[in-house]
């Protein structure tokens, strides 16, 4: 039996479970739904999915807190959820595994995941590393971060973070405090790096090789090293978009309407001020900017109007690969593999 467990403080978690949900009752598997709730937990109803809350519930101001202390926004010392979260959710997932059955608990970013799957025996699969995976470390691939989490590099020129940010994210211990205090109570394998924290058993990789610049062969064929958990494993499946059936606001809607080539900006784990600098720099382009934003204070940015062929070319290359492409499927597909 199969667990997808969505984190409801993201829309983009919540719809990528929805699809993946849909992508797996298609292949005629039997999905079970849970979550700690949250703002978004709305979408699993309205499409009317049968779901279970375990644990107290995530309220709207708990669910932003929670969104504001992730990685790259959050500070590194600390584990976005306290303690006794930790220990509350861990022990509620790994009896509602245990339950139901359970042999494959799939989530985005439900990281106390990681501890109840070693303390009920079942599989975790993850989607929520995105591409920051180790075959990009690997390759040196990463860029300099613009606000690193690891304080060593804070006042490093480019060249060396570059160079440290694609040789530390298995050795950095960031955001894993709390889930290694907890998992040493409970006798189970703990998270030795922030590079750990963010894979599963198995982890989905949602980019094609032709972005990613790695090739599927390779990412599929990457072994775990010192600092990640044995017996992680890599897989491409495709782009796995946030598709929820929501009504666009008018003012979107005429925004979109005007011609000319528009650029999406949805930089959502990133402080604010990182985002503005992005509208700076995309403002030399001769395209209008409509602006995503989750936990920030965004409401003084304004379109701009600016031209480059470039960018439009590069755009629609990059269009037509993901069209090719069902990125859910090819996920339920891996998942089914497990079983």
């Amino acid at each position: 039996m199969i667990c997808l467990l969505p984190h409801c403080a993201y829309l983009s978690e919540t719809s990528r479970m929805l699809d993946l949900h849909r992508a797996l009752t298609e292949l005629g598997l039997e999905v079970r739904v849970a979550t700690h709730g949250g703002p978004h937990e709305r979408l699993l109803a309205e499409a009317g999915i049968a779901y279970d809350v375990l644990g107290p519930g995530l309220s709207p101001a708990r669910a932003a807190a929670f969104v504001g202390s992730a990685v790259g926004l959050g500070d590194p010392r600390q584990s976005m959820y306290d303690d006794d979260e930790i220990r509350t959710y861990v022990a509620a997932e790994a009896e509602y595994f245990r339950a139901h059955g359970i042999t494959i608990a799939v989530t985005g970013f439900t990281l106390t995941t990681l501890l109840s799957s070693r303390l009920a025996g079942v599989q975790v699969i993850t989607e929520h590393a995105g591409s920051f995976v180790p075959p990009m470390f690997e390759h040196r691939l990463l860029p300099a971060p613009t606000h690193p989490v690891d304080p060593r590099l804070k006042h490093a020129p480019d060249w060396l973070a570059r160079f440290l940010i694609n040789r530390t994210p298995n050795r950095f211990p960031g955001y894993c405090s709390g889930f290694d205090r907890v998992a040493e109570e409970l006798g189970v394998e703990g998270i030795p790096s922030l590079a750990a924290l963010l894979l599963g058993d198995l982890s989905l990789v949602p980019e094609i090789p032709e972005v990613l610049g790695v090739s599927a062969a390779e990412v599929a064929a990457w072994t775990p090293g010192k600092g990640y958990r044995p017996g992680s494993q890599l897989r491409t499946v495709g782009p796995l978009f946030a598709q929820p059936n929501l009504p666009i606001p008018p003012e979107v809607h005429t925004f979109l309407d005007r011609p000319g080539p528009t650029i999406y900006l949805a930089m959502t784990s990133t402080p604010p001020d990182q985002v503005r600098q992005a509208v700076a720099d995309l403002s030399r382009l001769d395209a209008r900017i409509l602006v995503a934003g989750t936990i920030h204070s965004l409401a003084d940015l304004t379109t701009q109007v600016l031209a480059n062929p470039t960018h439009r070319e590069s755009a629609e290359r990059i269009q037509k690969l993901y069209a090719a492409i069902d990125g859910p499927t090819e996920a339920a597909r891996a998942i089914a593999q497990q079983l």
